[in-house]
């Protein structure tokens, strides 16, 4: 028998994550190409229940795409500002520094590198940028935990080809991949070759950069054609990775659901183990299994989709398999065969609701416990390492007159949540890194708002862009600085500036 662990160990990544499309903006500068997320838009004016009420982006139409096509400003297109890291790296990378942040999560952005993801020769000053960037945190002491692809590809990709309805886009990804991991490769600690592969289905414009009211009622074979290419690409990207730099981690990723069953009716059991099946499972099973499950079979037959393959995918997913696995998780919801259940919101999805849980402002449930529940299944299921790439509460903050943000609920979650990681961890789980999604306050992917802030950072702007830009330490940020200081052991301490 192995001695039972009593916290996390001495080597535990203590990090934060953003995406390139989420914080950056400089959308037009340093060559980038305009991307899918500049794409989607805000009016700034409104309301927190008028943003809620419209839905506007979801699902994202042909009139939107035409729209932003046609628009070279940023008024409406909160994505293309972001909160400015591009311009501001430099000094949040010292506020990242000062936290004593071990592991940074960031994107490459596509555009950056490849403007129209079909050009000949890439983009050498996104390259210098992102070789600037990356160095800066090996400077600071901090690894980098790199997503290739997160929800943003060259718009030309779409409107010329189709996007990932065309395996042409498998064959510019590779090259993407090629370039990057020569590039970069030596100073990228993880590689990550998509985010959230799941959102396809929940959210096809981010995840497979499908326009809905195009595919009609071919949209669900749409979505599983464009899934199997990604796929495909991310056999590649690991495929690449391992051949250039043998021994550096590659990963899968998906938006983890933690689903129970409403009630202990056979039939709601039932339901939870399909949804657990058609959500979570099938997308890391084939990214660390190296095949399609045949539950998916009769789901395919549900839904009449029929993937279409060419010779050597089957192969190639199954070479190529992932080294560890990760997971964005923010609420659990349950499964019913009850269609006149509750719902409520919650990361791009609508949930059955949980009449146990408390929920936030923004209807998202909160569950510390569900945490637990998914790092011991996931690790059950598959004994990779796993890394939380995602956790975190969005929610209003205020800026007060001496420049302080009082933030008691955020540290209260995030404390309960990394209570019960370290609960798994003594369950004997393999948790090697957790990360606080947008610990930098950046533009939310879901409202695209600003006023929803995860950050442990207050960045001053607002919904329509407007402010200083400035950056603020939350009451949060010390106690997160506490938190990797003890190594996860000084979870109820007084905050220490």
């Amino acid at each position: 028998m192995h001695k039972l662990r009593n916290g996390f160990p001495d080597d535990f990544l203590w990090g934060g994550a953003i995406s390139a499309s989420q914080a950056d903006g400089g959308w037009n500068e340093g060559g980038k190409g305009k991307s899918t997320q500049d794409c989607r838009w805000l009016d700034g004016t409104w309301t927190h229940e008028q943003i809620e009420e419209k839905h506007h982006n979801n699902p994202f139409s042909h009139d939107e795409l035409m729209a932003a096509l046609d628009d070279d400003g940023t008024e409406f297109y909160p994505f293309r500002r972001g909160c400015d890291f591009y311009h501001h790296w430099k000094e949040d990378l010292d506020l990242f520094a000062e936290m004593g942040l071990k592991l940074f999560r960031t994107s490459i952005c596509w555009s950056r590198i490849f403007p129209n993801g079909d050009d000949e020769t890439p983009n050498a000053e996104g390259i210098a940028w992102y070789r600037e960037l990356f160095t800066a945190c090996h400077e600071r002491g901090i690894k980098t935990f790199v997503t290739m692809l997160h929800y943003d590809i060259p718009v030309n990709l779409v409107t010329k080809y189709g996007g990932w309805k065309s395996r042409k886009t498998i064959d510019f990804f590779v090259r993407y991949v090629e370039t990057i991991v020569d590039e970069l490769g030596d100073l990228v600690d993880f590689w990550l070759p998509f985010n959230e592969f799941n959102a396809g289905r929940f959210a096809p414009w981010d995840g497979v950069c499908l326009v809905a009211d195009e595919e009609g009622e071919k949209l669900d074979q749409s979505i599983f054609q464009c899934l199997h290419h990604e796929f495909v690409a991310n056999a590649h990207a690991v495929r690449i990775v391992h051949e250039k730099f043998p021994g550096v981690p590659v990963g899968g990723m998906i938006a983890r659901f933690c689903t129970y069953p409403a009630t202990c009716k056979p039939e709601d059991n039932l339901q939870a183990l399909h949804d657990d099946q058609y959500a979570n499972w099938f997308y890391t099973d084939v990214m660390a299994r190296g095949a399609y499950p045949a539950y998916m079979c009769r789901y395919f037959d549900q839904v009449d989709v029929e993937i279409e393959m060419e010779p050597g995918d089957e192969e190639l997913l199954a070479e190529h398999t992932v080294d560890f696995l990760a997971f964005s998780y923010y609420f659990s919801q349950v499964a019913t065969a009850d269609q006149g259940w509750a719902k409520t919101s919650g990361n791009l999805v609508m949930a059955n609701k949980n009449p146990y849980l408390e929920s936030t402002e923004w209807g998202w449930q909160i569950d510390p416990i569900g945490l637990r529940v998914t790092l011991n299944q996931m690790y059950d299921r598959y004994g990779l390492p796993l890394y939380i790439a995602e956790n975190g509460l969005g929610t209003s903050d205020v800026l007060e007159e001496d420049d302080s943000v009082h933030d008691p609920y955020r540290i209260d979650y995030l404390k309960r949540h990394i209570e019960t990681m370290r609960d798994a961890v003594i369950d004997g789980v393999d948790v090697r890194g957790y990360m606080i999604w947008g610990f930098l306050d950046i533009v939310a992917c879901g409202p695209l708002s600003m006023s929803k802030r995860y950050g442990l950072i207050y960045v001053d702007l607002d919904n329509e862009g407007k402010g200083t830009g400035r950056r603020y330490r939350k009451d949060s940020f010390y106690w997160y600085k506490n938190c990797i200081a003890a190594n996860g052991e000084a979870l109820d301490d007084t905050l220490k500036q």
